[in-house]
């Protein structure tokens, strides 16, 4: 077993130049993206991203290889519910990998793992076959990596499959791309193409070789990542059972160990490897399988952090060991307390590899020995009640709400009773069970409702009494018209005060009068000019006085008719019944109409250019519908069906049509006009499902007036300007837009795409802000070197952050990019005259020691801690004797040294690098040929130097 581990890792490390970087916990508690390490590049996003902290050390990876603790058991790779059934599948396994950061790709890869395989494994090639991405509507078959492939392999066994085998993805979200996997023919001698996937157990894959080209957003949408990547694991477990020589994973020396002491521990007959309900009478041996697999899921994870508990990875690992300890009891005969008493078989297995297990070992044993006590006290209890049920069970489906019985009380998870009920040959009625636990969580909410009326807290909403209690005091719905006035106080009279529901004997909430005593508060008025929270626009701010008493208005929706000024008394009462004069922060509410109202342009321009009037309103092309919108002060967010990412061009005409509309000034209108003959206008854009009162507010930004359109509703010119469906604020003009920018484009949903905006005086700094940023790269251009290099990378990473337009920002991205390739030009040539430079000052001692017939050279020469310049120096002088070299680097604090030897000179470099260095301190490591040691701080150096010079 740990002969394998080590010569895959040895193969990569000796042969191929990789860096062994230990396996990551399986709980990724930095990664909310997942519940565990599901595969053995989970550690390594940072770099496939570009975010990794140039101060960590794995920054400075190219090349990396090691085994990978992993856990299936929950999320988008989940392998729960499998294990047991076959001898394949486990929640727990690791994964031996090998990785490339922008290093090598497809060919390098595909040819490294065809080596592994047949070389270092000495698999049998006639056995093995590949798959890669047969592509699909979105994403083109990877012919490249297929070329790599039939170097090795036969076309009849380099086979396409679709995304759901070949096209890879750690988990929603993340690093992914196109893979190929190698997959071994146990049996051998025959044609074995067509059984490739077909989830048997007698050709399994093996070996995934991930070509990581994109990540995932949250979206769903693909990014190109800034580099390509290579990310591989091999199954250990199913590379243990092809080199022993047996057909399952769980008759390696890996399993059997556990076997044997779950044997011991349960009295329990001796594991069999048999599968299925006819051959594996009273499931013993599944059972078997679930408590082995389990026991190492549940170790691990206790052991990296991972707590059982009613939520997250927590209630995962619950119901896994509940699963295990069901199975133990009921199949195996064991008794209360046996799974705690297994882990020290593990740790004694797994340790040497996993210190970390031998270091918690009692830690995890008292976690599983205080679970597993829970759930047993209920298991017996819960097993009864169950084999009751299914005596009940009529139709061959087991009751939802008995599924949910045992749920809330014996603490059986679903998938354990859905288990059960198909070892009985019963059907869980899921929607049954799923209808109870909502209702339970109506249940749940109700009471959380009636505590914060108890007083802990305000619930400031109006719901069905509320309502009814202000129809039967008379009071009528506010008379919100004159919403649409700008620049004029409304007097109004008081209609109704709000404390909050619950908050009153009779619990409506309402009282006579409020004051600042009275703490969260709403006023309700007859009138208002104040805009209420609805249609996307967000809510109008301001003040309500009455005499010398001031309520500050933070808040204000509508429910039923009735509008709600949420807020507080800065000073004095307001009385029901009283009259008060009701002020509108217009100076807000400016943004917030320009917004809005270039939210309906935008509508306009996006179906203008993504679809043509022509197809405005057809049944027959391309669809572009809205989907959602939000309008505040800051920005205007909309959100529309569309199919894939709105290119940077389609974008740049979008904003143009955007910006002509503003430059032009247009006349905006609104008009109130039957429903039904509002419908008939040629260009009208109303929100899918959404219901419109009739008569309907209709908004148009067009010069002619909307009663003269809705003459001729059905004319085609009507779809060249904006006309919706609207109960927002907006603009007189265009013209008082100002400006208008694209901040971004995203996928929000499969399907549905976002563009955010700004106008006005945000949309102005986005352009001054693009402005001087542009000057400041044209600046750079006349730049070279150093202060290139710096000034490259300090613009770039400003341009991430900068809410500028996303057009803009694409082209100065684009420029940057450019200043690259002068970069990269002289970054080459300085390393060639640091190299020359070098070279050159350590000639002189290099001769001399070669006059006098030395095969050791020790050398001083400071040129920084950089490994692949020591490498090019010792390249030119280590020809004749063996050198060593001292460099110190001042700015780090830092030293290091390198040494190397031509084969005449017989020197074995890492012994003589670790004699000098023997209780200095430092790390480092190589071969006898070549090898490197670093030190931080610089005071030992000189005792260095000349203990080195006397080996």
């Amino acid at each position: 077993m740990s002969k394998i581990r080590q010569s895959f890792i040895d193969f990569y490390v000796q042969k191929h130049s990789h860096v062994f970087w230990p396996s990551s916990p399986c709980v990724p508690h930095d990664d909310p993206t997942l519940l565990f390490a599901n595969a053995g590049m989970n550690q390594y996003k940072p770099l496939f991203l570009g975010t990794c902290d140039p101060a960590l050390e794995m920054s400075k990876l190219k090349r990396a290889t090691n085994t990978q603790k992993c856990i299936r058991a929950g999320g988008k790779h989940n392998d729960l519910d499998d294990v047991g059934k076959d001898v394949y599948h486990h929640t727990f396994f690791e994964m031996m990998g090998n990785w490339s950061f922008g290093d090598y790709f497809k060919e390098g890869a595909i040819d490294m793992s065809w080596q592994c395989l047949t070389e270092v494994f000495n698999l049998d090639t006639d056995r093995l076959y590949a798959t890669y991405f047969g592509g699909d509507d979105k994403t083109p078959s990877d012919e490249e990596a297929k070329k790599y492939l039939l170097k090795h392999l036969p076309p009849s066994r380099v086979l396409p499959f679709d995304a759901s085998d070949n096209f890879w993805e750690m988990g929603a979200t993340g690093p992914c791309g196109p893979c190929v996997e190698f997959h071994y023919d146990r049996i051998g001698n025959r044609d074995a193409s067509k059984l490739v996937n077909a989830d048997l157990p007698d050709v399994i894959e093996i070996w995934n070789n991930v070509f990581i080209q994109y990540n995932r957003e949250a979206s769903g949408e693909l990014r190109d990542l800034p580099a390509q990547h290579i990310d591989t694991g091999m199954g250990f477990e199913r590379l243990a059972s092809i080199l022993q020589g047996f057909d399952s994973n769980y008759d390696t020396d890996i399993f059997m160990p556990i076997f044997k002491a779950i044997e011991i521990v349960t009295g329990a007959s001796p594991y069999t490897g048999k599968v299925g309900e006819a051959e594996d009478v009273g499931f013993k041996d599944m059972a078997y399988r679930v408590v082995a697999d389990h026991l190492r899921t549940l170790t691990f994870a206790i052991a990296d952090g991972a707590i059982p508990s009613n939520d997250g990875r927590g209630y995962v690992l619950r119901r896994v060991l509940r699963r295990a300890v069901r199975y133990g009891r009921q199949n195996l005969g064991a008794e209360l307390g046996f799974f705690s008493t297994l882990v020290p078989t593990l740790v004694k297995l797994m340790g040497d590899a996993f210190p970390e297990i031998r270091k918690r070992e009692d830690f995890v044993i008292n976690i599983i020995k205080e679970e597993e006590t829970s759930f047993s006290r209920t298991l017996d209890k819960g097993l009864a009640k169950f084999n009751d049920m299914v005596k009940s069970t009529e139709g061959g489906v087991f009751n939802g709400t008995n599924a949910h019985f045992l749920y809330t009380s014996m603490g059986f998870p679903v998938d354990l009773t859905e288990l059960m009920c198909e070892e009985k040959g019963l059907k869980l009625d899921m929607e049954g069970f799923e209808a109870k636990m909502k209702e339970e969580q109506e249940l749940s909410q109700a009471a959380h409702k009636a505590k914060m009326s108890g007083g802990s807290g305000k619930e400031m909403v109006l719901e069905a009494e509320q309502t009814a209690a202000l129809v039967s005091r008379g009071c009528k719905t506010t008379d919100s018209e004159a919403k649409y006035t700008w620049n004029s106080d409304v007097t109004s009279t008081i209609t109704a005060a709000f404390i909050g529901r619950g908050e009153t004997s009779d619990k409506t909430g309402f009282v006579d009068a409020i004051t600042s005593a009275s703490g969260a508060a709403g006023l309700i008025f007859d009138k208002t000019n104040f805009y209420a929270e609805q249609g996307g626009q967000i809510y109008d701010q301001g003040t309500v006085t009455c005499g010398d008493a001031v309520f500050r208005v933070d808040n204000v929706q509508v429910f039923g008719g009735y509008v709600l000024h949420l807020g507080e008394v800065v000073s004095g009462s307001f009385v029901v019944n009283a009259s008060a004069t009701l002020s509108v922060n217009y100076v807000r509410r400016g943004p917030i109409a320009s917004n809005h109202t270039m939210t309906h342009v935008l509508n306009y321009a996006l179906r203008d250019v993504m679809i043509g009037k022509e197809n405005i309103g057809s049944d027959d092309g391309p669809q572009l519908d809205q989907k959602g919108s939000l309008v505040d002060d800051q920005k205007l967010r909309f959100d529309f069906s569309w199919g894939s990412q709105v290119t940077v061009d389609q974008l740049a005409k979008i904003e143009a049509k955007c910006l002509d509309q503003i430059h032009r000034d247009i006349k905006v209108h609104t008009f109130n006009a039957p429903l039904a003959d509002a419908s008939q206008i040629s260009a009208l854009r109303a929100v899918f499902g959404e219901k419109y009162p009739d008569p309907v507010r209709v908004v148009s930004v067009c010069d002619t007036p909307i009663p003269e359109i809705l003459k001729k509703p059905t004319e085609e010119i009507w779809k060249d300007y904006s006309i919706e469906f609207c109960g927002g604020t907006h603009l007189s003009t265009t013209g008082e837009a100002e400006a208008f920018v694209i901040l971004s484009e995203e996928g929000i949903a499969k399907g549905i795409r976002r563009i955010t905006a700004v106008t006005q005086e945000r949309a102005r700094e986005a352009t001054n802000a693009a402005t001087g940023f542009a000057l400041r790269v044209k600046a750079a251009e006349e730049m070279a070197g150093a202060e290139l290099q710096d000034e490259v990378k300090k613009l770039k990473l400003e341009l991430q952050t900068m809410a500028i337009s996303c057009i803009s920002k694409s082209d100065l991205t684009t420029a940057l990019n450019g200043l690259q390739a002068k970069i990269k030009e002289w970054q080459t040539k300085q390393l060639a005259a640091k190299v020359e430079g070098a070279a050159e000052a350590c000639k002189a001692s290099v001769d001399a020691a070669k006059a006098a017939g030395k095969t050791k050279c020790v050398v001083r020469y400071d040129f920084g801690c950089d490994g692949k310049v020591a490498q090019k120096i010792l390249k030119a002088v280590a020809k004749d004797v063996a050198v060593m070299i001292f460099s110190a680097d001042a700015g780090s604090g830092k030293y290091g040294c390198f040494a190397s030897s031509p084969k005449a000179a017989g020197v074995d470099c890492k012994k003589w690098i670790a004699d000098t260095f023997e209780g200095v301190g430092g790390r480092g490591g190589g071969k006898p040929a070549n090898a490197q040691w670093q030190v931080e701080g610089l005071d030992s150096i000189e005792a260095a130097v000349a203990k080195a010079g006397s080996i």
